[in-house]
């Protein structure tokens, strides 16, 4: 007990050390996992038959997409018809920034689709991770 007391100062720093470590596990478990990177993500598609879904609004789909997405805006997700009938398949969720996407992952996953993961940094980390994008004709 002498020593809790005489050394309180080094238990208080071993304490919010470990919080600080702990901090993005916790914050990423309520958020819907933290997001895949956009090298996990191609290799869900291409080993897992992965499906990615953009959900931007068609506006912004249409400026500029991932080869291969579906549209799906996020105020449209929760009577969407155009997802997968398989619900097991990987549903890689992807929006500008990924802000959206962490929304609508809540939403899918309440819809059944449970192996729903945001797709982190959204478009702008798959065009900076020089992936191929498309636009609408």
């Amino acid at each position: 007990m002498r020593f809790l007391l005489d050394n309180w100062y080094l238990i208080l720093t071993a304490l919010v050390s470990g919080g600080l470590l702990l901090w993005p596990v916790i914050r990423g478990g309520a958020g819907g996992g933290g997001g895949v990177s956009t090298a996990e993500a191609v290799r869900l598609i291409n080993r897992e038959k992965g499906v990615l879904i953009d959900v931007r609004e068609p506006a912004e789909f249409a400026a500029g997409h991932a080869v291969g997405a579906r549209n799906v805006p996020l105020s449209q997700i929760e009577a969407a018809t155009n997802l997968p009938a398989n619900k097991a398949l990987p549903l890689l969720v992807l929006c500008a920034t990924g802000a959206r996407a962490g929304r609508a992952v809540a939403l899918l996953k309440k819809r059944g689709y449970e192996n729903t993961q945001v797709v982190a940094g959204g478009l702008a980390a798959w065009r900076e991770a020089n992936l191929p994008t498309e636009t609408a004709a």
